[in-house]
């Protein structure tokens, strides 16, 4: 259902009473976990469901319970563990370093949160509760701790994995975590297909995975709805002339997300296309080097780097604005903002190789093909990507067109949270 029609609920069977440990959820929010959060949550909600959310709370600042559009909110204060946590840490969590104490708070932020549930909801308010959820690492402690204590089924919900994010090394700490997870939880959701396989490569039970993809607000990202003045407005800001093509990238600056291979693979478009102008939104590490890269290969009448964490009303602006959106990542179990820029009605040039979401978002040839798919590793391929898009304005509308209509039928959080509901029950079943 779009608009103000009220959803229904197509999964059949009793209304749930949900318990989440998210880490993320606003104010506190990096992250896509946070995004998928604040949207399933509402949705489940909506749906006439009991939705319970333990979150982190950022230095301890925030309202410790709130409701929040019909979803409780818990974000219990977490203590400060480290000096304890470190005399028994194995070898791998010492060699964090200073990082040691964000290891030190997410355990915190599990006990206090599995603590909270336990105790407190279900033992002294006598509440009852049908599913816990669990997202990656980050909430997965406070799940199994619950599950244990209450006997109540445990759903993992894995985003992304340590495997992944680290480009194939990472803390082996975390990957046991994630692994156990995949043991003691009575399910797995995973967010794609090609998740669903790295999962399985690392030895998760096949028998437990499913696949939920994520969505988005198709009414929010809405190309209709936003004032053409605002869009010039924009693009004059940046210096982008009525007759240039703007590339739009949005992301972390950092290597797994693909942007250094994709200023490095600009001078061949821009022999091709010499009105082409790329802008990369985005904060990380990467920005130093960024800047050195648009330096050596003489780019900087091309390149527009903005390193701002924008605000989603700006961030939607940004995508109208925009006439590609080039996301060239080498690790993507789903991208929110790939859906984010085929709602708004943009073609979307993404990375296909390894573990990547995008590839089965963006259909890449044929009647519905609303994108095209190239090697994140290779600039020359990511070149021709863009080119392939860059042929025709025709082109260009087509695609975007398709993007749209596909979000519309496949990526809506309604139908995201149908199917999220329908998985449940099967486990409840």
């Amino acid at each position: 259902m779009q608009g103000n029609v009220p959803m229904q609920d197509q999964s059949n069977g009793k209304k749930l009473h949900i318990a989440h440990f998210s880490w993320e959820f606003p104010p506190a929010i990096w992250g896509g976990l946070g995004t998928f959060a604040l949207e399933m949550t509402q949705k489940q909600a909506a749906l006439g469901n009991k939705v319970t959310v333990f979150a982190v709370n950022d230095k301890n600042k925030l309202v410790t319970s709130e409701q929040f559009n019909g979803v409780e909110i818990y974000r219990p204060h977490v203590l400060d563990v480290s000096s304890g946590l470190y005399t028994f840490s194995n070898a791998d969590v010492r060699s964090w370093g200073s990082h040691f104490s964000f290891f030190s708070t997410v355990m915190s932020y599990n006990i206090m949160s599995a603590a909270q549930l336990v105790e407190c909801l279900v033992r002294k308010q006598r509440r009852t509760y049908d599913i816990i959820e669990g997202h990656d690492w980050l909430g997965i402690s406070g799940g199994m701790i619950a599950h244990q204590e209450l006997d109540v089924p445990l759903i993992f919900h894995v985003h992304s994995t340590e495997l992944g994010r680290s480009g194939g090394g990472g803390s082996s700490t975390i990957h046991a975590i994630e692994r156990q997870g995949g043991d003691q939880a009575d399910g797995v959701i995973t967010v794609s297909y090609a998740m669903k396989d790295e999962l399985t490569y690392l030895g998760f039970p096949q028998d437990k995975l499913h696949v939920c993809w994520n969505g988005i607000d198709p009414m929010k990202y809405n190309p209709e709805t936003i004032p053409r003045d605002e869009v010039l407005k924009l693009r004059r800001r940046y210096g982008i002339a009525d007759d240039d093509i703007l590339l739009f990238f949005i992301g972390r600056l950092v290597t797994i997300k693909g942007v250094e291979n994709l200023v490095r693979g600009l001078p061949e478009v821009v022999r091709e296309f010499p009105k082409v102008k790329l802008l990369i939104l985005g904060v990380g590490e990467l920005e130093h080097t960024l800047r050195s890269i648009i330096e050596d290969y003489r780019l900087s009448d091309h390149v527009i780097l903005r390193t701002d964490f924008v605000s989603e009303p700006e961030r939607i602006l940004h995508y109208a604005a925009s006439d590609i959106v080039v996301l060239p990542s080498l690790y993507e179990p789903f991208g929110i903002v790939c859906t984010e820029g085929m709602a708004m009605g943009k073609p979307v040039v993404v990375g296909a190789q390894g573990v990547s979401g995008m590839r089965e978002q963006i259909i890449s040839s044929g009647e519905q093909q609303c994108g095209i798919h190239m090697n994140p590793y290779d600039p020359h391929d990511i070149a021709w990507g863009i080119k392939q898009v860059l042929d025709s304005e025709e082109t260009r509308a087509r695609m975007g067109a398709n993007a749209r209509q596909r979000v519309l039928e496949e990526f809506s959080w309604d139908s995201v949270a149908q199917r999220t509901l329908g998985i449940y029950r099967e486990f409840l079943q």
